[in-house]
């Protein structure tokens, strides 16, 4: 008996040592994907995109002449339901034959270095596009150089409380001071005493502080009342015509829908990134409160596009944005009980068809998914194939090769069979 218990704890050392290799690998191979650091304040020196096509914007609500609206930039933020605004604005692009700027060699924008041009595939001087929508860490000039003038640029909100809980969960692995971080519920006791743990030079620490303010560009170490905060927040409503509340999202889609001039059927949807149940942080009031106020920069952030949603509501008309609502809610109905197996989602174990299973977090399978009907007709079998598939998926479609993101898959995947 003492033999096998001394042969069990060599076979658990050496499988511990060989994941703790692998992970400093990760960590390596991480760090060196994303190095390019951009200096947002610079105006880049390459030809800017010139505007190929006439159109007319209906973002000041005007409606004569309205015609859809596609040259569009989606600043994708994490944890806020992007990935299901994603998939609506890639089936959209494939619609109308859009020429997307996509990432080279992974699913985002070196993310978490500023955009900078040279991050988009197959960039040439002076190349324009219509869309841009996979994660980055925003850069105006960058960006403008890309689209057209007069481009929609519009980005979606959530409350930070659940962002960070949904972050933390999502990327505590990958934030190595969160592993010295006592107990099970780590979440918890970060959020009771957050500067006993909290390192702002850690790896990837960004993750879980005002992450929504580092989306945009800015520092992730401001505390609400900072001015620059306050600059933020007009830099941010002065280049986004439309900004999305993930709480809200049928309401969101309405108002986008009227901005771009799109039709109702363009806003079809399935969730994505939909966690199981059992992983969710429920957090209490308290917890609700300690959150928020670890990440004040980001509710001010929050709070004031808020405030500026319903007022768009309200011009909107609250009985008309009822009625559209219900329409919306209507049709998603039946294209999910046309398109997905059972008419809901499934633990990612249950997915049948390996290129519908969704990225999961490092560690863990929580990220739900969906199964293909087998008997939709020909009319509808593109649209239910397109709406089921994930973005990791779309984006190898669109013809983007994901070798980093699919050997960052390898790797973390592998620390935990080790482990």
């Amino acid at each position: 008996m003492l033999h096998l218990k001394r042969n069990l704890l060599r076979s658990l050392t050496r499988r511990s040592i060989l994941a703790g290799l692998l992970l400093s690998v990760i960590m390596a191979f991480y760090c060196l994907s994303s190095t390019v650091q951009i200096n947002i304040h610079r105006m880049s020196q390459e030809s800017p995109c010139l505007q190929t096509q006439n159109e007319t914007s209906n973002m000041s609500g005007q409606e004569s002449h309205c015609v859809p609206k596609t040259n569009l930039m989606f600043m994708k933020t994490h944890k806020t339901a992007s990935s299901t605004l994603l998939n609506i604005l890639f089936r959209f692009g494939d619609k109308h034959h859009l020429k997307f700027a996509l990432p080279d060699g992974r699913n985002d924008f070196f993310y978490p270095s500023f955009f900078h041009h040279s991050h988009v595939r197959d960039y040439r001087p002076g190349a324009c596009f219509n869309v841009i929508g996979n994660h980055m860490r925003f850069n105006r000039l960058e960006a403008e150089q890309l689209l057209p003038p007069g481009a929609a640029y519009f980005t979606i909100l959530r409350d930070p409380a659940e962002v960070f809980e949904s972050s933390f969960h999502y990327y505590h692995r990958v934030v190595p001071f969160t592993w010295f971080i006592p107990g099970d519920d780590k979440l918890t006791a970060f959020l009771e005493d957050p500067a006993q743990y909290y390192d702002p030079d850690g790896f990837n620490s960004f993750y879980l502080k005002n992450l929504l303010l580092f989306d945009f560009g800015y520092d992730n170490l401001l505390e609400a009342n900072d001015p620059h905060v306050t600059q933020a927040i007009q830099e941010v409503s002065e280049r986004f015509q439309l900004v999305l509340l993930a709480e809200h999202f049928e309401e969101s889609l309405i108002l986008l829908k009227d901005a771009l001039c799109w039709e109702m059927e363009d806003l079809l949807f399935l969730k994505f990134n939909v966690r199981k149940g059992s992983s969710v942080s429920r957090l209490s009031p308290a917890l609700r409160a300690k959150a928020l106020r670890w990440n004040s920069a980001d509710w001010r952030l929050y709070r004031h596009f808020n405030n500026s949603f319903w007022a768009k509501v309200e011009a909107y008309g609250r009985h008309r944005m009822e009625r559209d609502v219900k329409d919306l809610r209507r049709r998603n109905a039946e294209m999910r009980a046309l398109c997905v197996e059972g008419g809901a989602a499934v633990d990612p174990t249950g997915i049948k068809n390996t290129e519908l299973v969704p990225w999961q977090p490092m560690g863990e399978k929580s990220i739900m998914g969906y199964n293909l009907r087998k008997d939709i007709g020909s009319q509808h079998a593109e649209l239910c194939r397109k709406m089921l598939t994930p973005e990791i998926q779309y984006l190898s479609e669109l013809g983007v090769n994901l070798w980093v993101t699919r050997l960052w898959g390898w790797l973390k995947d592998s620390v935990f069979w080790l482990s």
